[in-house]
């Protein structure tokens, strides 16, 4: 298994590379940039999708140095829409700043430099480091998706097996519909529902509208700590975990009557075995493997994509948003960085994945199928 594990390390640096080699490259042809955003900013036409941003990378901007000054024909003008009436050299002391005076191939193995010693430098347009950026949000996304993952499964795991023994009846028809229904509505369309219902909308007023904790969370004793924070997570587990159990539980279902159905739940039930031992001592072993191998896909896709609307809606400062905002506002340290954490995170968690199959059954050995 030692030398499986080396490998599965080895491969992800090549799988790292391409993961970043392919953001870096639609980066260089999406259009607009950081400096097109500051010529925006200071020609007072910047539309960026969110005004979140504490500050600005060429600090302030309406007194930076060449605004208003005469149009020149140097070619760095060119290339960038809107930069007439900017002193050409103010322009180039934008492209050094952010890095652009250098080729593309250049910038692009710097920054695999930089971030194989975790150094992820600064966002163009906060004066915070990258990664105390993304720290900061951390709590946020690790809530939601660590939570909503494991309620998930906390549901669509015995709701499956509960199907699958009773396959047919009324009880799994009715079940059924509900599943489907459930998974049918969005999630943002359904957290709104609960902000009307339950939030101070039209009627109720029992949980808070925004943030993860109270003002007053840190001067509460530990246990009120504890509620406060469960109290604010309601409505946006609430909203993500309607729909999120149905694939798992349907997968539970079909993969449990795959099992039921084999020889050696027969042989099992005639050496006198009860229905309840022959579930949980034979059946659920295998029965679980498919969904331990979709767990890590679907903790990273809670972790990292599927709460942005449910973030906004809920003014909850996650990962998405962070994530959101950089690639709209071209804020490349952060989008390259949480390319590169993400991705690093996704294959670890595979791993992990893997260790998990020979941990629940030790008759699987990748190392012998030379994975």
């Amino acid at each position: 298994m030692s030398a499986y594990i080396a490998r599965r390390l080895l491969l992800m640096i090549p799988t790292l590379l391409g993961i970043m080699l392919i953001t870096f490259v639609i980066v260089q042809f999406a259009p607009g940039g950081p400096v097109e955003r500051v010529i925006a900013q200071l020609q007072g036409s910047d539309t960026s999708a969110t005004g979140r941003f504490g500050g600005s990378a060429g600090g302030d901007l309406g007194n930076a140095p060449g605004a208003g000054t005469g149009f020149s024909a140097d070619p760095v003008m060119s290339r960038y829409r809107g930069a007439q009436g900017l002193d050409p050299e103010f322009i180039k002391s934008l492209e050094t700043q952010f890095g652009f005076d250098k080729p593309a191939h250049e910038r692009f193995f710097k920054m695999l430099w930089d971030y194989a010693r975790f150094d992820f430098g600064q966002s163009y347009f906060r004066d915070t480091p990258v990664l105390t950026l993304i720290a900061e949000k951390l709590p946020v996304s690790i809530s939601l998706g660590l939570w909503m993952t494991l309620i998930s499964y906390a549901i669509s795991v015995p709701l499956g097996i509960r199907k699958a023994v009773s396959d047919g009846s009324t009880f799994d028809v009715w079940t059924s519909g509900v599943i489907v229904i459930g998974y049918a509505i969005p999630g943002f369309l359904f957290a709104i529902l609960l902000i009307v219902l339950f939030a101070g909308g039209t009627f109720l007023d029992w949980f808070p509208l925004r943030g993860l904790t109270s003002d007053n969370w840190s001067s509460l004793p530990w246990y009120q700590k504890i509620t406060d924070y469960f109290w604010h997570l309601a409505l946006p587990l609430t909203a993500l975990t309607v729909g999120s159990f149905a694939t798992a539980t349907l997968l539970t279902k079909n993969s449990f009557l795959d099992e039921i159905r084999k020889q050696y739940v027969q042989t099992a039930r005639m050496k006198g075995l009860t229905e309840r031992q022959v579930l949980y001592r034979h059946v659920f072993r295998n029965a679980m493997l498919i969904l331990i191998a979709g767990f890590p896909g679907a903790f990273i896709s809670a972790f990292f994509t599927g709460a942005l609307l449910i973030e906004t809606i809920f003014s909850l400062d996650g990962l998405g948003l962070l994530g959101f905002e950089s690639v709209v506002n071209r804020d490349y340290p952060v989008v390259f960085a949480t390319a590169y954490i993400f991705g690093l995170m996704g294959l670890l968690v595979g791993l992990l994945s893997d260790l998990t199959y020979t941990w629940v059954d030790p008759r699987i050995d990748f190392e012998s199928r030379g994975l």
